[in-house]
């Protein structure tokens, strides 16, 4: 007769499966854990605390490779449909005129089409505005295109042929890079070779040895570009055409780089 309590309990079979179920779980998790401890192993516990911090500031100067002019057509009528008609007319013309220069269709585009009402105040005998409601004189309709030039060279003959159309609020030329992104990507570059220059200098200063990067920030801009402006009634039928110098644009990036130091 076995008087082991022990080998009374574990004759059972349900508690032998009971068991091995425990085991495995629990293998399972160590296993879990070596896999953990295997990924973490040679990272820091906590952020880096031995740093330094530079920054860089670098700019690019292009050429251009697009003007942007944008132009207003407005004409007003007694009825919306008549203002209508003489604005499509007049916007039609300097449409067929910009694409005779070799603007592509494209490059053409409204930037809005406004109906407004017009209106007449009734003054009272003392001068004063009175007090009733305006009436509707007629109807103002506007609306203003914004064109793409790829030709440079072309720009000052569109803006003459602009101005001989009646065209009102020409604004423009905008020279600027197609892509702008271009731009901004070169000054970044230069930002920031003149932060890692510096982080070399420094480190050498400190005698210390960079480690890796732990946190880099960066801002952009551009300087403006000149811009030709002309009203209605500025450029006559006789008038030259204007010279238009495209000038270069100059792009600015700065940068903050913080490295680990050893």
């Amino acid at each position: 007769m076995n008087n082991n309590p022990f080998d009374e309990i574990f004759s059972s079979g349900s508690v032998r499966i009971a068991l091995t179920g425990a085991l495995a779980i629990l293998a399972l998790f160590l296993l879990a854990q070596t896999i953990t401890a295997a990924q973490d192993f040679g990272r820091p516990g906590n952020p880096a605390t031995d740093t330094i911090t530079v920054q860089g500031s670098g700019k690019a100067t292009l050429p251009p490779d697009v003007a942007r002019v944008s132009f207003t057509v407005q004409n007003t009528a007694a009825a919306v449909a008549d203002a209508q008609a003489a604005t499509t007319k007049q916007a039609n013309a300097a449409i067929d005129f910009v694409k005779g220069q070799g603007v592509a269709d494209k490059d053409v585009s409204t930037l809005s089409y406004n109906i407004s009402p017009q209106y007449s105040y009734r003054s009272c005998p003392t001068g004063v505005l009175c007090p009733n409601s305006p009436t509707v004189t007629g109807y103002q309709v506007s609306e203003t295109i914004q064109v793409t030039v790829r030709d440079l060279t072309a720009v000052g003959a569109l803006l003459a042929g602009l101005g001989k159309l009646g065209v009102q609020n020409v604004n423009g030329p905008n020279f600027t890079l197609d892509d702008t992104s271009a731009g901004y990507d070169a000054a970044r570059a230069d930002a920031i070779t003149k932060a890692k220059t510096q982080a070399d200098l420094l480190a050498k200063q400190l005698g210390v040895h960079l480690g890796k990067i732990v946190n880099f920030s960066e801002s952009s801009g551009s300087y403006p570009s000149p811009v030709y402006a002309m009203s209605a009634g500025v450029a006559d039928k006789a008038a030259s055409t204007p010279n238009v110098p495209t000038g270069e644009n100059t792009y600015n990036a700065s940068v903050s780089i913080t490295y680990e130091i050893r």
